[in-house]
């Protein structure tokens, strides 16, 4: 696929696997995003595995990473097909999630493309523990990508709270409409009837501002726990992504973001955009 227009200013992309199926779909997207923005991609493989390990067994860990560098050099070559600059890195660490943000810091990333580990029953709720902590911790963007979903853009939901970090979603969903003329969806949930008010207002705000832009807005508003209320937006409307933003907290509460957008994304049949907001 080839887009018409690169939806945002992305000069460089970090894309994650692990060789597994639920990583697959992010390595597609971010291939096709690089190929439309003209990017410079790194492909990143983490070697995740106890301190100690290594010297416990190194002929099992040398064996795995060649192992991955075969499948990073493959990936490599379809990059490459595609006309897309890309680059194999390769980290060993006990913790996944922190090699994958130093490193997002160490390039200057714009971006992280990473999967969600599709699950069944109640734990579809939740998100690999990877990418939740990713997301917490980032300083840029996150795109999570389903497994085997293509990337478009042709409807744009962006659901909005009325905090600061809706706010820079929703900056973004803007930036991104008007550089491709998609269709934009704006939905805000009331977890009870008295709430309504405050949603309402919420998407008035968001309707006089992306008419003073000349963007067409199509609201929503629905009382509902907040999650069910987005995925079912999203599903009537038949988006192609989903944005959203997350809270940016220090600490240790970093590790963890807004329940909702941890929500969203586990339940999410299509790519969820995670805008962070820059303090």
């Amino acid at each position: 696929m080839i887009f018409p227009a690169c939806p945002l200013a992305l000069e460089k992309l970090l894309v994650c696997t692990d060789s597994s199926p639920a990583s697959h779909g992010a390595v597609i997207a971010g291939l096709d995003l690089a190929r439309s923005c003209r990017s410079q991609v790194f492909l990143l493989e983490v070697l995740e595995y106890p301190p100690g390990y290594a010297g416990l067994a190194p002929e099992a860990v040398i064996q795995w990473e060649k192992e991955v560098a075969a499948d990073l050099a493959g990936i490599k070559a379809e990059a490459q097909d595609l006309g897309v600059p890309a680059e194999i890195v390769i980290r060993h660490a006990d913790r996944a999630f922190a090699a994958i943000v130093e490193e997002a810091e160490k390039l200057k990333a714009d971006l992280i493309v990473m999967g969600r580990h599709g699950k069944h029953g109640l734990t579809k709720l939740l998100m690999g523990s990877v990418t939740e902590r990713v997301i917490g911790l980032s300083p840029v963007n996150v795109l999570v990508v389903p497994p085997d979903w293509p990337l478009a853009w042709e409807k744009v939901l962006i659901a909005h709270d009325g905090s600061p970090y809706s706010e820079a979603a929703w900056e973004a969903a803007l930036e991104m409409v008007r550089r491709l003329n998609a269709r934009l969806i704006g939905v805000s949930a009331a977890r009870e009837e008295r709430e309504l008010p405050e949603a309402d207002a919420v998407v008035q705000k968001m309707l006089a501002q992306a008419s003073r832009q000349g963007i067409s807005l199509e609201v929503r508003v629905s009382v509902g726990a907040p999650d069910e209320v987005i995925i079912e937006a999203a599903r009537s409307a038949k988006a192609n992504l989903i944005v959203m933003g997350s809270l940016g907290r220090t600490g240790l509460k970093r590790l963890l973001m807004g329940s909702t957008t941890a929500r969203v994304i586990g339940q999410a049949f299509c790519p969820v955009l995670v805008v962070k907001r820059r303090e």
